[in-house]
């Protein structure tokens, strides 16, 4: 089967949560000679109001399935002839899986091995125009201390059950690489924030308790450190690696942009009055300190080199001009806000910050 560098058609999975949102959008409106195919099982996370303005494109397909599913996976994959996959379906929250590790090794692990299995399959008779991207976390090479940054080098050393899963992911992806020949990138990336993000996460979850008049719960100190990427940077990153990165390489992507939990979380607060006309300070009196959570890594901070001398990338906002986007696009979609933190969310959110 001879496939056409021009006209691709695509899988995307978990294209209906945060990240994948952005990347369907991006590649929808990028490459109108592609095929989208958008694969998400619509979990709590999983939102398709998020695509509202893109679901009546041309290029654009929606299919409601599980990457667990053998059985759907095999039949899409036979009936569309993906030759790209970009994954992104995953569990992605740490306390979510101190709580409930199983499912983190049930959807990041055994999902992404079918999606492997089902790719090989397709793929064995020629592999020429064809790649599996495979997208991870910084959260795979565990903790630093004050200094150094993670580079692709970096040994992976996981310290939750959520990053020692998409450890184990990325090496079966490497696995078939190498074992089967399959034509693969990775990328690792740092701490996304931006519209869309589900709000359990630090920066979304403390603008939705601030307009609530809610504590915002810090961990421990408050002293932890992570590197920031505004969403929409990420990805334009992953449309540069899937078209331009090489096979069997991986790519580290980072702000550039580290920051104290606490210190982001006063200028959210400042950002947060500046916006909502209150007094400067009202909001950093709902700062409150709570017990640190099991295994919490000190600090991360990527080495973004790489993709910046081969692909030409580099951020394209700073964090305060980002974090400011972001904010605006919160208070003008408080509906959207509304719906995804009715129901079962109110349930978690008192179990875990309770």
């Amino acid at each position: 089967m001879i496939r056409s560098a021009n006209k691709k058609t695509l899988l995307i999975t978990g294209g209906a949560g945060f990240i994948g949102s952005h990347v369907v959008r991006k590649f929808v409106k990028s490459y109108p000679q592609y095929h989208i195919y958008n694969l998400d099982a619509l979990t709590y996370a999983g939102n398709l109001e998020n695509l509202k303005d893109i679901e009546d494109y041309p290029n654009y397909t929606f299919i409601k399935g599980d990457i667990l599913d053998v059985a759907l996976i095999s039949e899409i994959f036979y009936k569309y002839r993906f030759d790209g996959i970009i994954h992104l379906a995953a569990e992605s929250h740490v306390d979510r899986s101190i709580d409930e590790p199983l499912a983190f090794v049930k959807t990041n692990v055994l999902g992404t091995v079918n999606l492997l299995n089902a790719a090989k399959n397709l793929w064995q008779d020629t592999t020429q125009g064809c790649r599996f991207y495979h997208i991870s976390t910084d959260e795979v090479y565990g903790t630093l201390g004050k200094d150094g940054l993670f580079s692709e080098t970096t040994a992976y050393d996981p310290n939750s059950p959520y990053s020692a899963s998409k450890a184990s992911s990325d090496h079966f992806v490497r696995a078939y690489g190498e074992t089967f020949g399959l034509p693969y990138v990775i990328s690792n990336c740092s701490n996304n924030y931006g519209p869309n993000h589900f709000p359990e996460k630090l920066i979304p979850l403390f603008i939705n308790n601030i307009m609530e008049n809610k504590a915002l719960p810090v961990y421990g100190d408050g002293k932890y450190t992570r590197d920031w990427l505004f969403v929409k940077d990420h990805a334009k990153a992953i449309d540069l690696v899937f078209h331009n990165g090489k096979n069997q390489e991986t790519y580290n992507i980072g702000g550039f942009n580290e920051w104290q939990n606490i210190d982001l979380v006063k200028l959210l607060c400042k950002m947060m009055d500046q916006k909502l006309n209150k007094p400067e300070g009202t909001s950093q009196r709902l700062i409150t300190f709570i017990a640190d959570r099991p295994g919490h890594d000190l600090r991360y901070a990527i080495d973004a080199s790489k993709i910046n001398k081969e692909l030409g990338w580099k951020p394209s906002v700073t964090f305060e001009e980002g974090l400011e986007k972001t904010i605006d696009w919160y208070l003008d979609n408080q509906e959207w806000l509304a719906n995804v933190t009715s129901g079962d969310y109110k349930d978690y959110y008192k179990k875990m910050y309770k």
